[in-house]
This record gives C-alpha cells, structure tokens and sequence, in this order.
C-alpha cells in the first residue's frame, strides 16, 4: 500500500502543476458581459438618431427660408427670426448627441421634458410666418412636413419624461457603463494573469 501511494503522488503532484500552469480563462466572461446589450438603450439611441435627423431637416427648411428673405431684402426680421430657428434647431441636434460638453451646462437636457419642449419650440419657429401669398409652395412643405415631425418627437419627449422614462434610461445606461467598466477590469486581470504566468514559468523550468 506504502508502494501504491508513493507511484502515484509524483502524478497527482504533476497533474497540480500543470492545473496551476492553465487555469481558467476569464475572456470568455468579459465577452459574455459585452455581448449583452440592453435592448431599451438601443431603442432609445435610434429615437434619438430620428430626433437628430428631423432637427436637422429644419435646419435645412430655415437655411433655405433665411437665404430667401435676405436674398429678396423685403423681409429681413423674417430672415434674422429664420437664423434664430437654424440655431436652436442645431443646438437641439447636438443635444440627442448627449455629448457631455452639453450635458454638463445645460443638465436641463437630461430631463425629456425640457428636450421636448425645445423641440417643440423649434418647431413652432420653422412653422411661423409661412407664405401666405403662395409664392413659396415648395418651401412651406418643407417647413409643414419638418415642423410637424419635430414636433411628434417633442410631444414623444414630453409624454415619456412625464411617465419617467428619461429616468428609467438614464438608470440603464449607469448600469451599462459599469458592465463595460467590469468587462475591462476582467481584461486587465487576465493580461496581468499572463504576465505573471511568462514571468514563473523560467523560474519552474
């Protein structure tokens, strides 16, 4: 018996090390964290992208409605107004970017309500003072199709800040962030886990 468990010591001593040498591999794990994206956020994201399309297209109506009046120079309060719009409409634009520059002076755009509301507004502003001669028909199309469209994605806004999904969202993406921030933690730990191993296995040899 004394035999028997001296032949096999040496082995399971060998099978130890060389468990110690591959232990389990943690990218598998910081995959799994990354390829779980929360469906909500992705919703969110494309409204936005919508939102930032339409602000855009208003952008366009004022441009071309501003160039107009200051080109015909019988409205020129009409083309300063459309300048205001094109402004506000950019601003507006930037602001479903989230980029943090804006969202760090104007907090009130983390709030859907607030965002609604000015898109609204920009709306308002591109509908105002439309052709009532009917020498610009083309034109107040634009302005009605991008002016209504805005503002169906403010009234969006202002219905979903008031039943707190801005809330909801904002809470999604903090949690999204640490799943990131714990997916590159685990990364770090398995390259430092590596550079030790390279580091004893000379010493073991």
């Amino acid at each position: 018996m004394a035999k028997d468990s001296s032949s096999t010591s040496p082995t399971s001593a060998a099978a130890a090390i060389e468990a110690s040498r591959h232990p389990p591999s943690l990218p598998s794990s910081s995959a799994r964290i990354r390829r779980r994206s929360d469906p909500f956020l992705i919703v969110c994201r494309c409204f936005s992208v919508i939102t930032a399309a339409v602000a855009l297209l208003c952008v366009f109506a004022n441009v071309i409605s501003a160039v107009r009046s200051f080109k015909n120079g019988s409205d020129i309060f009409g083309g300063i107004f459309r300048c205001y719009a094109v402004v506000i409409a950019l601003f507006v634009a930037v602001a479903e970017t989230e980029w943090g520059f804006i969202m760090k002076f104007w907090r009130v755009f983390e709030y859907w309500v607030g965002r609604g509301m000015l898109q609204i507004f920009v709306a308002v502003m591109t509908r105002a003072f439309p052709d009532i001669r009917g020498e610009r028909q083309d034109l107040v199309l634009l302005q009605e199709i991008a002016s209504y469209l805005l503002i169906a994605c403010g009234l969006i806004y202002v219905i979903s800040g008031v039943l707190c999904i801005g809330f909801l969202k904002r809470a999604r993406q903090h949690k999204e962030i640490t799943r990131e921030q714990a997916a590159k933690d685990l990364e770090e730990l398995e390259r430092r886990r590596e550079e030790l191993e390279a580091m004893l296995i000379p010493e073991r040899a």
